[in-house]
């Protein structure tokens, strides 16, 4: 899916029906790998989708409503932050997402 450009700093990815609470999905977002999360309560995070410890991809992790764990090494990134629980591990960019008439905004 090629994903389409609403303004200067956000993308529309697709609508939020494509995604499955709980899990993540990875999107091409202005050349960039971005995962982004239904949440069980219905709101979407987004973070890059490659890990930065050894490039494990972030959208397969296990998720809850603070942050995803990383299925290689299981090291954990805060949705808000970013930041990794295990010190020595850098932080993961986070972007602001949103649903907008149905569909998942990022905000890069």
């Amino acid at each position: 899916m090629t994903a389409l450009v609403e303004g200067p700093s956000e993308v529309a990815v697709g609508p939020v029906s494509d995604l499955t609470p709980g899990e993540g999905r990875t999107y091409v977002v202005q050349n960039r790998q971005v995962a982004v999360f239904l949440l069980s309560d219905g709101t979407v995070r987004a973070m890059d989708a490659v890990c930065p410890h050894k490039g494990g991809p972030l959208a397969d992790g296990q998720i809850d409503a603070t942050g995803v764990m990383c299925p290689l090494h299981q090291y954990a990134f805060a949705f808000d932050t970013g930041a990794c629980a295990s010190e020595g591990v850098g932080a993961a960019r986070t972007y602001a997402a949103s649903v907008r008439e149905g569909s998942v905004v990022v905000h890069v």
